[in-house]
């Protein structure tokens, strides 16, 4: 039986979590954080904890289904936590975790730099479309 230094353990565990590989869970991560309705959900609850509605109410556009999707899979992850208060009707809170709250600040700049930089987008859209429209005509 061979063992492995120190280095050798290091190494190996960060060569395991390359997230330019499909099957790391890195990767995995990564597609679940670059989900829109995640970022929002997170960028809500930066703020403190919110109840089911408030976050519906919140976050324009999202179905309830999504939402749910979206917290249970957060919950999961250990981005979030949800706490029910016994009460009628039943009272359910959200709130981000340690590491949701580590998270937060990242998603939250991502969103803000968005709402920055839109009409930029749209006109860099713009006259990508135009220059489009003009090489399709001379083709």
């Amino acid at each position: 039986m061979a063992t492995t230094t120190a280095a050798q353990r290091r190494e190996e565990a960060r060569v395991a979590y390359d997230a330019f590989l499909r099957g790391c869970p890195t990767n995995q991560l990564l597609d679940r954080l670059s989900d829109k309705w995640v970022s929002l959900v997170v960028a809500a609850l930066s703020d403190g904890p919110r109840r089911y509605s408030d976050l519906r109410r919140k976050i324009a556009g999202v179905s309830p289904k999504m939402l749910t999707q979206t917290l249970r899979a957060l919950e999961r992850d250990g981005i979030l936590s949800r706490a029910v208060t016994p009460s009628v009707p039943v009272r359910v809170d959200y709130e981000l975790t340690p590491l949701g709250r580590s998270l937060a600040g990242l998603l939250t700049a991502v969103k803000d730099w968005a709402e920055e930089h839109i009409e930029e987008v749209h006109a860099a859209r713009e006259r990508y479309e135009a220059l489009e429209a003009q090489a399709a005509q001379a083709g």
